[in-house]
């Protein structure tokens, strides 16, 4: 194929996923805006860029893979959720109907790479000691830096008893382990309890967020005035997973009124979730929330809503920062592009996926060393700087001061 063909199809490509981002189509072009107009020059730019790739790199370059790279580079640039999928992956991706084996890994991207958010007690990735930050450089041959987030999740599912090969750079290592994992059918364990000081305080642990979990907590909310139980310790930390309407849900056990969160986009209209009192179940009792860099997702919705709201107080560390909703928009060429359309906020107002949530009492784990590191400067290998390895076995910090906390509060 002539390379000035090859250009023209880069550039149509180009302007497929632009217009998706400008709101206009190829007829809407002319009328586009001022800012419209300017992001259709850059694609002059880009043209004069591929023409000198064209002509003066080394070799001959691939040019399905510059295109790729390019558009793939576009979207992540906007946000870790946010993909491009060439035609053959979003086959893929629409043939997924789910329900597959996994290794029990939360996953998102920094850094370029993938990174574990959070792992599945009990998982084959927690028994090969997988923790929060650490890196998945390559699944199988292929590296998660040229891999979108959702082709990503994908390679990590399969058959029942099916090898899963990752190159992980572990806390404290500059190089990749090799680290072969079993895929196996997760089952989220129950919310786990303890209860503390003669059973005044108890001590709540859920996994995931999602129906059947969130409606653990409300049983065990709902009896604990018949146990003795006077005060509540909710443990978010490396909870990821789950779904945001339950987060929302959850959070209204314990609000009798007053904002929740929020959703808003560009083109989304700003839904405000607010506490419905006929779904309150417990305002009264002393309440502290832990949470760590594990904390993703719903559980900063939910976290987020107790602190704000001054429901209860939060212990722990600075939460990973995700929550968005995505939607998909199918391509001519067969491809798609999956975009953040809306970001969920916290009642006072901070985006989840920009600020996080930061608990008003900092407590540092074993992994306290991570906040030491420079997440955009690469190592000297150009790969991400390694990450301090987590400390042996100590004791629970957090735990503790959150203890000490709810048994200074009057019930």
């Amino acid at each position: 194929m002539p390379k000035t063909v090859k250009l023209s199809l880069l550039a149509v490509s180009v302007v497929l996923v632009l217009s998706i981002f400008l709101g206009v189509n190829a007829h809407g072009v002319h009328a586009a805006t001022d800012q419209q107009d300017g992001a259709y020059r850059q694609i002059n730019v880009y043209a004069e860029v591929l023409q000198y790739v064209q002509s003066d790199y080394v070799t001959d370059p691939n040019i399905n893979l510059v295109t790729n790279g390019a558009l793939r580079g576009l979207l992540e640039s906007l946000d870790p959720d946010s993909s491009y999928l060439t035609p053959d992956d979003y086959k893929t991706y629409k043939s997924d109907k789910g329900g597959k084996a996994q290794a029990g890994i939360n996953i998102s991207k920094r850094y370029g790479y993938a990174t574990v958010v959070s792992v599945v007690p009990g998982s084959p990735a927690d028994k090969a000691g997988l923790s929060d930050g650490d890196i998945i450089e390559g699944i199988g041959t292929q590296d998660t830096r040229d891999l979108s987030l959702a082709m990503i999740q994908l390679m990590l599912q399969g058959a029942p008893g099916s090898e899963l090969q990752l190159a992980v750079i572990r806390r404290g290592k500059a190089d990749p382990d090799k680290v072969t994992l079993n895929r196996v059918v997760v089952s989220e364990p129950p919310v786990s309890e303890t209860q503390y000081e003669n059973s005044s305080i108890l001590y709540l642990k859920p996994v995931i967020l999602d129906k059947d979990h969130v409606n653990q907590l409300e049983a065990r909310i709902k009896s604990m005035n018949k146990a003795g139980n006077k005060k509540i310790l909710l443990d978010l930390r490396d909870v990821a997973a789950g779904d945001e309407q339950e987060a929302v849900r959850a959070a209204n056990l314990f609000l009798k009124s007053g904002e929740i969160a929020s959703l808003e986009g560009q083109k989304f209209p700003k839904q405000i979730f607010t506490a419905d009192p006929a779904k309150t179940v417990n305002t009264t009792a002393p309440m502290v929330v832990l949470v760590n860099r594990g904390t993703s997702g719903p559980a900063e919705l939910l976290a987020a809503a107790i602190g704000d709201n001054h429901r209860g107080e939060l212990v722990g560390e600075k939460t990973f920062g995700e929550g968005s909703m995505q939607k998909t928009f199918e391509l001519k060429d067969g491809s798609a592009v999956i975009l953040s359309i809306a970001k969920y906020a916290s009642p006072g107002g901070k985006k989840f996926e920009d600020d996080a949530v930061t608990p008003a009492t900092v407590v540092a784990s074993a992994l306290d060393n991570f906040d030491n590191i420079d997440d955009s400067t690469p190592g000297p290998t150009g790969k991400p700087a390694a990450i301090p390895k987590k400390a042996a076995p100590a004791p629970d910090d957090q735990l503790t001061k959150a203890l000490d906390m709810l048994k200074d509060k009057a019930a």
